[in-house]
């Protein structure tokens, strides 16, 4: 009798451990960032422009379609209207937004000077004011903003032209020029034609420019085109991103052709 209760406790042991081991383990749940989730909406609704402030807490979203202005403030919660294009200053870096919304006017001014948020630090690169005008009354909201830098352009490129003639092996020290830009640190690295460099990008909404371009020191030889890359790279103030092409142009009319590599 005592065999057959110690066998059937056995049993039951073993039963218990197959059955725990099988239970399925449980996959952890991870939310998405905020920062990943705005990138996303970015690229889902073009949204080349954001701002935000606080005092009351307010945010804003330009994008090719539309302006979206929301805050903490009563009355004010949310307003929009259509894409317009901004009024530019002659003298400086600063564009005006005068936006037509179903509860007013909305003036918005981006200015391009460093701006700190007031609760977090933050810097960025502009700074925001906005008047709503709301039955003769005029409330303003100040703040900070920046740029979304194109995404498209996160990639590495490779020379394919240079000033309407085809890049060749001939001209350059190995390997053809090449850029890998980073959109979200605005930053980009790459190959020259003789030396390595590395910069910073410079983005608006239809501008881009290659500023603080450092080279490491190596001599090239005497039909090394670099120089006149370099030289064409600065001077880039448009771009077009097309056919797994990227084309920088500037007044001029000087045009750099890259072809995206994997």
């Amino acid at each position: 009798m005592k065999k057959c209760i110690l066998l059937l406790s056995v049993f039951l042991l073993i039963s218990s451990c197959k059955s725990a081991s099988a239970k399925p383990k449980e996959v952890a749940k991870t939310e998405p960032t905020i920062e990943y989730k705005q990138q996303m909406e970015n690229l889902d609704q073009g949204i080349y422009f954001r701002g935000k402030g606080n005092d009351p807490e307010w945010s804003l979203k330009i994008s090719e379609k539309t302006i979206e202005f929301n805050s903490l403030k009563p009355g004010f919660e949310s307003l929009s209207g259509a894409h317009i294009e901004p009024i530019r200053a002659m003298d400086a870096n600063v564009k005006m937004y005068r936006v037509e919304t179903s509860a007013g006017l909305m003036i918005i001014q981006i200015m391009h000077q460093e701006c700190f948020n007031t609760m977090s630090g933050e810097k960025s690169t502009y700074s925001v004011q906005i008047e709503i005008v709301k039955d003769t009354v005029s409330i303003f909201f100040i703040g900070c903003g920046n740029y979304i830098t194109d995404p498209r352009l996160h990639d590495i490129w490779v020379l394919e032209k240079l000033n309407g003639e085809k890049a060749t092996l001939d001209h350059f020290m190995k390997e053809l020029p090449n850029l890998e830009i980073n959109s979200s640190t605005n930053q980009f690295m790459g190959f020259a034609g003789c030396n390595r460099m590395n910069g910073k990008v410079f983005f608006e909404r239809g501008l881009l420019r290659f500023n603080n371009i450092i080279t490491t020191r190596m001599a090239c030889g005497p039909n090394n085109k670099e120089n006149e890359f370099l030289k064409a790279l600065q001077s880039t103030t448009t771009y077009k991103v097309a056919n797994m092409r990227l084309t920088l142009t500037n007044p001029s009319g000087v045009e750099v052709v890259f072809r995206k590599v994997d």
